[in-house]
């Protein structure tokens, strides 16, 4: 050890030797400030890189099992037609013919059931996965994610028609508990029919706006295909579907087309119409519970409906959409007009009472023509004589088309 003072120096006094040691200390306890920050840093960055280790691996074993899923041969799609046991089903196989396979431990019992899709190992033939129920793309097409922008406040005339189809589609999905109190089963369907452009379409897209369950909008007309049970098909996946989202409403669109009368057919077309018709109304009310599944349908020829199709069970509630009186025609004009300027010379008691035997469709053309009056005369209101020149034409064009308004009394 050093003597100090170094040899050959004079030796400090002891205030001198006191600040020496003084600067000494602060010196080193800076140094060891300095070394333990270093050392935090150090063990912040083993950490980080901990964690990067343990992310890269992740990744590289997802990597290693996309590689083996790659290089594993392809599974047989296959369709179970019987349970035996807990590991052993029958299975049909996309080829034809059917096989007792194994199942796996990791498949849930409850998914094993007759009509389930399932996919097959093509060596061992042993089921391997359970698939989700497949729907044809044009059936994922009819479910409205969209919802329309028309509610009840934009249907005129029509209050008690309203009443009633809320309370067969959206009451027993809203309040259930009612319908248990009282001890009786809600309504399972509702048939809008009456002339064209009263309104039935338009109070569909104001259910599917009001209504928080999913919605389904078909034309009937889709579900009439040119193979041979193509149609049944379309009908029983609508309903699959239907069932698998409840609470759900399908608006069926001019039912019509596929629910006319039975009557001996002449054609194998009209054969396969009426086969998808049976399928409807076995999915409407047949031997399998149907849910919180509702059903609205729309015609205009409700006098050639087939009688099944009508009876209750499958539609409890028919309900006309007449030609609006003078309120529902005052009602439908100020609908229309709200969002117009419009002249204080207007008077839309005088315009409802000139539109007798017009209907919704008819109105709002009226509406729609006394603006394309004012904008023609660079005006920036719709005057007295715009809407009259627009009752006027709107007329000629009903007539020139052979359009009458007793059209509507056929379905009184």
């Amino acid at each position: 050890m050093s003597e100090y003072p170094p040899a050959g120096e004079e030796p400090l006094d002891e205030e001198e030797v006191y600040k020496y040691l003084l600067d000494r200390i602060n010196d080193l306890e800076k140094r060891n400030s300095e070394l333990r920050e270093q050392s935090r840093q150090l063990e912040s960055e083993k950490r980080l890189g901990d964690t990067q280790k343990i992310r890269y691996e992740r990744e590289i074993r997802k990597l290693k099992s996309e590689i083996e899923q790659l290089r594993s041969p392809p599974l047989i799609i296959a369709m179970i037609t019987d349970v035996i046991d807990k590991n052993r089903v029958v299975v049909r196989s996309s080829a034809g013919p059917r096989f007792l396979v194994r199942t796996s431990q990791f498949i849930e019992q409850d998914l094993l059931k007759p009509g389930a899709r399932c996919t097959l190992n093509q060596q061992s033939l042993a089921l391997v996965e359970v698939l989700p129920p497949n729907y044809d793309t044009q059936i994922h097409g009819m479910e409205i994610v969209q919802l329309p922008e028309e509610k009840y406040e934009d249907i005129g005339g029509l209050e008690q028609q309203i009443l009633e189809i809320r309370e067969a589609v959206e009451l027993p999905l809203k309040r259930p508990d009612l319908f248990a109190t009282i001890g009786i089963k809600p309504p399972k369907g509702v048939l809008l029919y009456g002339a064209p452009g009263t309104g039935k379409t338009l109070l569909a897209r104001a259910v599917a706006h009001e209504t928080s369950a999913r919605f389904l909008r078909v034309i009937a007309s889709e579900l009439v295909q040119k193979y041979i049970g193509e149609g049944a098909r379309l009908v029983r996946e609508l309903f699959d579907m239907a069932k698998e989202k409840a609470p759900s409403v399908i608006f069926i669109d001019e039912i019509d087309a596929i629910g006319a009368t039975r009557m001996d057919a002449d054609t194998s077309g009209d054969r396969e119409v009426q086969r998808t018709l049976m399928q409807l109304l076995a999915e409407m009310d047949g031997f399998d519970e149907r849910g919180d599944v509702k059903i609205i349908g729309a015609t205009n020829r409700i006098d050639i409906l087939d009688r099944a199709l009508l009876r209750p069970g499958r539609f409890d509630r028919i309900i006309e959409i007449p030609l609006p009186d003078m309120g529902g025609r005052l009602a439908i004009f100020r609908i229309h007009t709200r969002g117009m300027n419009i002249d204080e010379s207007v008077d839309l008691k005088e315009i409802a009472a000139l539109t007798d035997g017009r209907n919704g469709s008819d109105i709002r053309a009226i509406c729609m023509e006394a603006g394309m009056y004012a904008i023609r005369a660079e005006r920036t209101q719709v005057n007295r004589e715009d809407f009259l020149k627009a009752v006027e034409k709107v007329t000629v064009d009903y007539h020139k088309h052979k359009f009458t308004p007793s059209f509507g009394t056929m379905y009184a």
